[in-house]
């Protein structure tokens, strides 16, 4: 994958106009739900305040040493990287303080991380571990 830019990407960053819009980065938690419409209302409130997504903050918990639980924890991540793609944010940074196994989160974040990319969305990992290992 090549690190320059394609005639493409820079010729819409040159035709860039400033917008007087603020970014804000949204918690997990203040999202009341990850259902389309819920998300569809929340942008329109942002919209009508001149806020725009730019990151959402997920604290995970990731310290159980289940197979089970880490899934169902990725599953929930996940459900917010939609969401943080339906809004229009770019960025989910997960964060964390414990891991039960490495073995098991670590590929449950590397497919979150590849999901992410498919919805065109960076995943941040804020956490013991990182995915570059």
């Amino acid at each position: 994958m090549s690190a320059t830019r394609s005639a493409d990407v820079r010729t819409a960053i040159e035709r860039c106009r400033v917008e007087d819009l603020t970014p804000v980065s949204l918690d997990a938690e203040s999202i009341p739900s990850t259902a389309p419409d819920a998300l569809r209302e929340l942008k329109q409130e942002l919209d009508a305040d001149g806020l725009v997504p730019a990151r959402v903050t997920v604290d995970a918990r990731f310290g159980e040493d289940c197979s089970f639980a880490t899934q169902d924890e990725a599953d929930r991540v996940r459900e917010y990287v939609q969401a943080a793609s339906f809004l229009g944010a770019s960025i989910v940074t997960v964060e964390f303080d414990s891991v039960g196994d490495e073995s098991k989160v670590r590929p449950a974040l590397a497919a979150v991380a590849e999901r992410a990319h498919r919805e065109g969305v960076t995943l941040d990992v804020a956490g013991p571990i990182t995915l570059d290992e």
